[in-house]
């Protein structure tokens, strides 16, 4: 039965691949080998599957070829928008520091407004209060003179009703005195209502001018006021939004950095103590203006303590970004550069690490307010000590490629509270201000 099977194989495979023979010729004599039907099948099936893999791996070799030079493509386009985008946000910074330089020049022409306007306040109201005083003084001897006049008017019409004739008097010669007496006194009396009544008229007509200026004043503070409180507000938004970005609550930070500035007397003292007495809308405005310079102040003292700055400000690219990468987390932003390019603080803080750390290789740890640490790896040289205090904009090191690097570059990090935040958030959050 095998046997049997076996010759039908054998046939079968003698039609498609028949015994071949090959012969070897010399000189001498004359060889052949005899190429069997199974022996041509293995040939075949052999040559069929060398030809399958080279084609296999021809086509794998071709394919990795062109997704690199795709990968390749990619991350040039990549790169090539990420630095269009980096010099929009570098252009948008240049107009916000030029939009902050206005915004102070104006407000320091509103200070210097308001300081003239509250000197003119002043001096009109006591003006006022002046001419106030005159014009009671004017009515107390208006009506001090009305009634003389009115006494004397009696005086001549009891002696008229007694019988007493001033022609006769005169040409008797009797009463001469007395009548030149009341004469003189209506004319002094009607000279003096004239008079009064002029400067009255006049005190009047001043009041009236006084009163007209006060509303132009008035006026005029309400424009500065209002330019005032539009720079301000445009000032103070842009701070709000920048901390929050950052993850920090504005409110909560002012208060902390408050405490710790308050000085001697508190921050500030208000322009006018608002009671129910001497209530007045604009020292009210001024006090709200007050506080928000002082909320800038406080903004100001609070960017100098957070890292809102650049570490390097030389010639660099974004090598790499915060997030997982090659499976593991990435807690930072790589900036490859030259080694040897200078690396700064990017607030005010104190080095509470300066050495070699395993895998960061020198690596720099710097202690700022509010619970933020900053780090510096892969340094090439270290400029500060532990315990050194530094400042906003401090050289403190060199790029390098110490640790676990494949290029000169340097890794750095944010914390909050030893949690590690994207440094981003807070370099973009401070070119959209400063």
């Amino acid at each position: 039965m095998r046997s049997r099977m076996m010759a039908k194989v054998h046939h079968a495979l003698e039609r498609h691949f028949p015994e071949r023979r090959l012969f070897l010729r010399s000189d001498n004599e004359t060889r052949f080998i005899r190429l069997r039907s199974e022996t041509q099948l293995l040939i075949w099936v052999a040559g069929t599957m060398l030809v399958a893999w080279t084609i296999i791996a021809t086509a794998i070799i071709m394919m990795d070829s062109i997704g690199a030079g795709n990968f390749r493509a990619q991350a040039r386009r990549d790169q090539i928008e990420y630095e269009n985008r980096v010099n929009a946000l570098s252009d948008e910074r240049d107009r916000r520091v030029a939009e902050a330089a206005a915004a102070q020049d104006r407000f320091s022409s509103a200070l210097e407004q308001i300081s003239i306007m509250q000197s003119q306040l002043l001096a009109s109201e006591d003006e006022r209060r002046e001419l106030s005083t005159g014009i009671d003084v004017i009515q107390s001897n208006l009506r001090r003179t009305l009634s003389e006049r009115r006494e004397l008017q009696q005086r001549v019409t009891a002696m008229s009703a007694e019988g007493y004739d001033p022609a006769a008097a005169q040409a008797g010669g009797a009463g001469d005195e007395t009548l030149d007496l009341l004469a003189a006194a209506l004319a002094e009396t009607a000279a003096e209502r004239d008079q009064i009544e002029a400067d009255a008229q006049g005190a009047l007509d001043r009041a009236a001018e006084a009163e007209l200026e006060l509303r132009l004043m008035q006026d005029q503070n309400e424009a500065i006021f209002r330019q005032i409180e539009e720079a301000l507000k445009i000032s103070v938004e842009p701070l709000d939004n920048m901390f929050r970005a950052a993850g920090l609550n504005p409110d909560t930070l002012i208060n902390q950095v408050q405490r710790g500035y308050s000085g001697l007397g508190g921050p500030r003292i208000p322009v006018n103590p608002l009671d129910d007495e001497n209530y007045n809308p604009d020292a009210e405005r001024a006090n709200a203006i007050m506080d928000s310079l002082e909320r800038i102040d406080l903004y100001r003292i609070a960017a100098e303590h957070a890292p809102f700055a650049m570490p390097v400000k030389s010639g660099f690219r974004y090598s790499s970004g915060f997030g997982r990468r090659w499976g593991r987390m990435h807690e930072g932003t790589d900036m490859a550069g030259p080694i040897g390019t200078p690396i700064y603080a990017t607030a005010d803080g104190v080095v509470t690490f300066a050495g070699w750390s395993s895998g960061y290789g020198r690596l720099i740890k710097i202690q700022h307010d509010f619970g933020i640490e900053t780090r510096f790896g892969h340094l090439n040289d270290i400029k500060v000590s532990v315990g050194q205090r530094v400042s906003l904009g401090d050289r403190i090191g060199d790029m390098g490629n110490s640790g676990r690097s494949t290029g000169p570059h340097l890794h750095y990090e944010i914390r909050v509270n030893g949690s590690p935040l994207n440094p981003m958030t807070y370099i973009r959050a401070g070119q959209d201000v400063f």
